[in-house]
């Protein structure tokens, strides 16, 4: 019995040096991350695993700065865990993209006590402690949106005929969502009152960015108003679909639609008529700017771009805003050339027809 416990030992320490090692080179791996970032679900837009994810990772790689990208998934508690294991493995920056203002609050806060810094990438952290904030201006998204809805309107001819407009707002709890929303009803506000355009019945509804949520939505809007909808915002292009998906399934004809992102679905609704446009943010610009302040605060640089200044309800953080560019049949090909989509990824089956 000794002739085989003895070898089986000396197995066993073996085993567990060689896990002790690897656990090791995997903690040693983890800590050598200078920037972490924390994006927040896949379900509120696809552009957070189909661009932010390879886009960011290629502005550090340029950088040479180590990383690591999380994904939480839609949960606030996975967010937050995923906050501390980046503070624990030693980040030295922290990109937020927060799920909620509440849970980026904690974060930053937590960082903050480890003297970690922090960047609001793309949603701004209400009550945060960020240093800087990177995004879009998001107000002008919204007012791109409506007046891009406002010129479909004209196009068709319904502007002049008092049209009945739906919104679909994106998440109540962020706050981009009520920056966006702040945008296009300060245009659509003003011609509501002058009884230029009138509000659906039951046609301003917050939808959690879910698509479901939004079919429902619109569904209980085209019931409430008797079908006679003109046009509607949709805060993106995921709720622009369910907009899309519930006239189809009314056979009702197209209406002018908004969108934002600019994904190939959206794409491809515009080009056959669906919708009316989208609002196009560079997400390669907005990387590539968020990676270089990142860069700039670990090698201990001045960080350049900053532009603006954003009351996060505490405070003026320095931001970094870049401009929206609305995106109809007249000039998606831009998207192609910069790289936003592929041609590939819009110009096929029933789509390919519309396609230059």
């Amino acid at each position: 019995m000794k002739r085989i416990l003895i070898p089986l030992v000396a197995l066993g320490i073996v085993l567990a040096v060689v896990a002790a090692s690897a656990s090791a080179k995997s903690q040693k791996s983890s800590a050598t991350a200078q920037a972490c970032v924390l994006l927040p679900d896949k379900t509120s837009s696809v552009r957070y695993e189909l661009f932010d994810r390879p886009l960011l990772g290629a502005a550090f790689k340029r950088l040479g700065i180590s990383n690591t990208i999380l994904n939480a998934l839609g949960s606030a508690t996975t967010q937050r865990s995923q906050a501390d294991q980046c503070i624990t493995n030693g980040a030295k920056v922290i990109l937020v993209d927060a799920l909620d203002s509440g849970t980026g609050a904690s974060i930053e806060k937590a960082a903050a006590a480890k003297g970690v810094k922090t960047i609001d990438y793309d949603r701004l952290v209400l009550g945060g402690k960020a240093s800087y904030y990177v995004s879009y201006d998001n107000v002008r998204v919204g007012t791109t949106m409506a007046n891009g809805l406002i010129a479909a309107l004209k196009a068709n001819g319904s502007y002049s005929k008092h049209p009945v407009i739906a919104e679909l707002n994106g998440g109540v709890t962020d706050n981009n969502a009520k920056l966006f929303k702040q945008g296009y009803d300060k245009v659509l506000n003003p011609l509501y009152k002058a009884g230029t355009f009138k509000k659906a019945k039951s046609g301003d509804q917050w939808t959690d960015w879910d698509y479901n949520k939004g079919l429902t939505a619109f569904e209980q809007m085209l019931s409430a108003n008797g079908n006679n909808i003109q046009g509607a915002i949709a805060a993106n292009d995921n709720l622009a679909g369910a907009v899309v998906a519930a006239l189809k399934g009314h056979s009702l004809k197209p209406i002018p639609v908004t969108g934002q992102d600019a994904t190939p679905q959206g794409v491809q609704y515009i080009l056959a008529g669906w919708q009316s446009g989208t609002v196009y943010k560079d997400i390669k610009a907005e990387a590539n700017a968020a990676a270089l302040a990142a860069s700039q605060i670990i090698k201990g640089q001045k960080v350049t771009g900053v532009n603006a200044k954003t009351n996060n309800n505490v405070r003026q953080v320095p931001s970094i805003y870049l401009t929206p560019t609305w995106v109809t049949k007249k000039n998606y090909t831009l998207l192609f050339k910069a790289g936003a989509v592929k041609k590939s990824q819009v110009c096929i089956g029933a789509y390919k027809k519309y396609c230059k």
